[in-house]
């Protein structure tokens, strides 16, 4: 029941959001990860605000960094360090209803030097029950997926 309701909930929200489905990477504003820093995930463990004065062009939005090493390390390898499924919603990209939900930067998570984000802590609390199902569903699932409004 809880997860009927929070699916339900969340494609609605992806509804009211469809805007941000038009882009390949989720970036509200045109800032990947909301302005943060998708480098210092890796190396400090810990979402950090990126600034505006380093910012990159990568696949048509801006992304932030809290110093210019991280900026640099982003540049010589973004997709080391970019979100999987474009910063959308790990969980949702498994799910198969080929929609692209919108994330929350506390969501996020590491897995295998992999970043992944979800829609809010409770989506994060299911997909975090089964991960490795579900990154190989959201794997099948995302090069058809990304390309969708």
């Amino acid at each position: 029941m809880k997860r009927t309701l929070i699916i339900t909930v969340l494609a609605i929200f992806t509804v009211i959001q469809a805007y941000a489905q038009k882009q390949e990477i989720f970036a509200p504003g045109g800032k990947a990860i909301k302005g943060y820093d998708p480098v210092a995930f890796f190396k400090e463990s810990k979402a950090v605000k990126g600034s505006d004065s380093l910012s990159y062009q990568w696949k048509n939005a801006t992304w932030l960094f809290a110093n210019s090493a991280d900026m640099e390390a982003f540049k010589a390898n973004p997709d080391k360090y970019a979100p999987q499924y474009g910063g959308y919603c790990a969980y949702g990209a498994s799910d198969g209803s080929g929609h692209k939900a919108p994330t929350q930067t506390e969501t996020w998570t590491v897995v295998n030097e992999k970043l992944y984000f979800n829609y809010n802590p409770k989506v994060k609390e299911l997909w975090v029950k089964d991960q490795e199902n579900f990154i190989k569903k959201a794997d099948t699932n995302w090069p058809t997926l990304k390309d969708k409004n």
